[in-house]
């Protein structure tokens, strides 16, 4: 996404491409879901989930949005992500296929109660 940056997630997703729009909404959502007390925020022009670590992002580009859980999730969900497209730190989710909402509820549950268990100060 290129010009204005946003300052709020339902800025951000106002501003993605129109076709990943909806599914950009419906992952948001899920997320506000999994994680009702984390704060939001854009960090490195991307839609941040904090409490008070960081517990998830996601980003929208031309035809895909890249969901971050953390490489923690990432190695802990690897065989169930085989199907997907992924690299260490991301599950990407073209626009033109419904979102695995199942799979990302598992993984961002995952992480909250990872990071709600740690007791260091780092943010990541």
């Amino acid at each position: 996404m290129q010009g204005k940056r946003a300052t709020t997630v339902a800025e951000y997703i106002h501003m993605a491409p129109k076709d990943g729009q909806p599914l950009l909404q419906e992952l948001y959502s899920l997320l506000k879901e999994v994680a009702p007390s984390a704060q939001e925020a854009i960090k490195w022009g991307n839609p941040f989930f904090v409490e008070p670590r960081f517990l998830f992002a996601f980003s929208a580009h031309k035809a895909h949005l890249s969901f971050a859980p953390g490489p923690d999730a990432m190695e802990a969900f690897r065989d169930e992500l085989a199907q997907h497209k992924t690299t260490k730190h991301f599950l990407q989710v073209p626009y033109s296929q419904p979102l695995p909402a199942a799979l990302i509820r598992k993984m961002a549950t995952y992480r909250v109660k990872a990071v709600k268990a740690r007791k260091d100060d780092s943010f990541w």
